[in-house]
């Protein structure tokens, strides 16, 4: 019995793929493209230094879209979970004066929690929580004590202060319901969260409650970071916006923080 053997195609017998066939599949790396980052992954750009250390203005990070997700059906097989205490999460902003604001914070405090802060540093349920990576106030430049906000919430009067000062009125008349000997208690399908930078951060402590509906994901690590203005979020309109492009296309190599590049954030 002869073996069979395979014969190279002739540069003619060769099938050359048409126009409409390329297209498609085109269009189908296209559509996978988008489902992958609109449904189970986004790209976000960190434009304040509310999360430093953790993360730094101009970290460009992925966020999972799908792990705080309420479970379906149709994707049986990825992994979800609920949110747990001390997740970096990311949210849209409640009651927020700017629509669909994003936010990025750590989640601090789940349904039943009693949460409170003593000179900055957290009790949660009684117990002190260590958090080697947030700020505290020590009486040095940029670090002054306020009561309202490091010893959360035991000045209600500074609280309703802050809260009319950020544009959350509403935040100073609910927060009242929640208190208990000197303890926050969170409410069912809510989440509190700070951010790490403590004292640098417009949080729960300002404007109240994050709504479980209103969570976004998880980021999971920094992909591209940048050195970055402080004061880059405010320069807006299209010669700003084109200024920055060109900035970064020029020094690209030079302000780009290598060492950051799949640095993972927990």
């Amino acid at each position: 019995m002869e073996e069979n053997t395979l014969v190279p195609a002739t540069a003619a017998e060769e099938r050359h793929e048409t126009l409409p066939e390329s297209l498609a599949g085109l269009a189908y790396v296209l559509v996978i493209g988008l489902f992958v980052m609109t449904f189970l992954f986004q790209n976000f750009a960190i434009p304040s230094g509310s999360m430093e250390k953790t993360l730094l203005i101009g970290d460009h990070v992925v966020v999972d879209r799908i792990t705080l997700a309420p479970r379906t059906m149709w994707m049986p097989l990825e992994h979800q979970r609920p949110v747990q205490r001390g997740d970096v999460i990311v949210f849209v902003k409640p009651n927020t004066e700017i629509p669909d604001m994003i936010l990025v914070k750590r989640a601090i405090g789940l349904p039943g929690d009693r949460i409170h802060l003593e000179h900055g540093i957290l009790y949660r349920n009684g117990e002190r929580v260590n958090e080697p990576q947030i700020s505290l106030p020590d009486g040095s430049e940029g670090h002054d004590y306020e009561t309202a906000r490091d010893d959360f919430p035991r000045d209600l009067e500074g609280i309703a202060a802050d809260a009319a000062n950020n544009n959350a009125a509403g935040w100073s008349l609910e927060i009242r319901n929640h208190v208990q000997n000197g303890e926050l208690i969170v409410p069912p399908n809510s989440v509190f969260a700070m951010g790490d930078n403590r004292l640098q951060s417009l949080d729960s402590r300002f404007w109240g409650f994050v709504p479980m509906q209103n969570l976004i994901g998880r980021p999971m690590f920094v992909y591209w970071s940048f050195i970055t203005p402080s004061d880059q979020e405010y320069k807006t309109g299209a010669s700003n916006s084109l200024a920055w492009i060109g900035h970064e296309v020029t020094h690209f190599f030079s302000d780009t923080r290598w060492k950051r590049t799949f640095h993972r954030i927990q």
